[in-house]
């Protein structure tokens, strides 16, 4: 059995066994689901209700502070998370030992795409907070015998001298902090060139896949080539960046299964039995890759363009869809945008948007000429001094309600 076929067969098996472990033992669940004796995936799919975000949070308020979504009593579990909360509440996450292995192995399996080694060094330039992602990725690549290299309660330039010194050859943050890390080594005249930095491993936010984004952080690392990836708190570690198409997304399907409804992605994790989800709706926007195997050699699920939006980012502007991934890609193509803030105002109801970028007036004239053109809308851009918009080292905030 090979291909999809040995990929299904090795999912159903691995959902068998996490049914039968959280069935009657984790009270959310057996709350949700009938008969959990399933045939095929396709019986899985058809008889197995999503679960929503909503759901989550109304559970952890009803059953405080961390829900009734685990399978096993509080004292099998020693790992706290906790969601950005850039949506709504911030939900909380527990772990046993096993299933934060289990989300090391998905690690591992970035690692390996990424083609990173024992023989790297691996800068970590974030903040130890209660943000799950970072956490498993440090302690993967701790696992699989990299030197890791915590950038924790660092101002960015003292992280660029760290990174030089300690020699890193690869670094871990969000996209929109490895463009920060460029413009800082440019004001304080630190030369990127003497770093020893190859693989720029991203995730938390869309930009990786964005071809203008990512050209311009390659840019900034002098050809350190940028590696896609993404997950979710309550989900662990997703995807990994396809070795052989940049911006294409897959899925590791030894651990979720996945599909693909009305464009969004929904997942079950395979192995996370302490805290599970079956048929999560992510509000990840996707388009599958028709083609299969990948030019890779993957039969995994591809998806194009990685990341593309979210559902409850999207704007609807005088009926024309707007997603983030978009205008950014717009935005960094035009060049000379050091930073953005996109403002969308609604007036009777009716949203509009508005754009400032730390950018030349030109530049302003020529991004709104763009997106005139690539949405046949008129978003007026606005030049503002720099240094006016601020930045980040997470999530990015650019899209501001008003």
């Amino acid at each position: 059995m090979t291909g999809r076929a040995a990929i299904e067969a090795d999912q159903l098996a691995k959902l068998r066994r996490l049914l039968a472990e959280i069935i009657p033992a984790n009270p959310f669940y057996t709350a949700k689901l009938g008969d959990t004796q399933i045939a095929s995936l396709q019986d899985f799919f058809e008889r197995t209700p999503f679960t929503f975000k909503h759901e989550l949070v109304q559970d952890q308020c009803d059953h405080a502070p961390f829900g009734s979504n685990l399978t096993y009593p509080l004292e099998r579990y020693t790992r706290f998370c906790q969601t950005s909360g850039t949506t709504g509440s911030p939900m909380h996450w527990l772990d046993t030992p096993e299933t934060w292995s289990w989300m090391l192995d998905s690690w591992d399996r970035v690692y390996r795409a990424a083609a990173v080694t024992a023989a790297d060094r691996i800068f970590f330039a974030f903040s130890f907070g209660p943000f799950l992602g970072f956490w498993t990725a440090f302690e993967s690549a701790a696992r699989i015998g990299c030197l890791c290299i915590p950038g924790g309660g660092m101002r960015s330039g003292a992280r660029l001298r760290t990174l030089i010194d300690a020699g890193a050859t690869v670094l871990c943050c969000t996209p929109t902090y490895a463009i920060r890390l460029g413009e800082t080594a440019a004001e304080e005249g630190i030369d990127l060139s003497a770093a020893k930095v190859r693989k720029i491993i991203v995730s938390g936010e869309p930009g990786g896949a964005i071809p203008a984004t990512r050209s311009r952080i390659e840019h900034l690392w002098h050809g350190a080539r940028v590696v896609d990836h993404h997950g979710m708190t309550e989900t662990g570690p997703v995807s990994y960046g396809c070795p052989a198409r940049p911006g294409v997304l897959h899925i590791i399907e030894s651990a979720f299964t996945a599909e693909v409804i009305d464009s969004e992605l929904v997942l079950t994790n395979l192995g996370r039995t302490g805290s599970p989800l079956l048929r999560y709706r992510t509000s990840d926007v996707v388009k599958p890759a028709a083609e299969s195997p990948c030019a890779c050699g993957s039969y995994e699920l591809a998806l194009e363009g990685g990341i593309l939006g979210r559902t409850d980012d999207m704007v609807v502007v005088r009926g024309v869809n707007v997603y983030p991934s978009a205008v950014e890609n717009i935005l960094r193509a035009a060049g000379g945008v050091a930073e953005y803030r996109v403002e969308i105002h609604t007036l009777h109801a009716l949203p509009e948007l508005r754009i400032q970028v730390e950018a030349s007036a030109e530049h302003a004239q020529r991004i709104q000429t763009a997106l005139n053109n690539a949405f046949a809308l008129r978003i007026p851009v606005s030049s503002v001094p720099a240094g006016t918009l601020p930045r980040f080292e997470m999530k990015a905030k650019r899209w501001v309600r008003l």
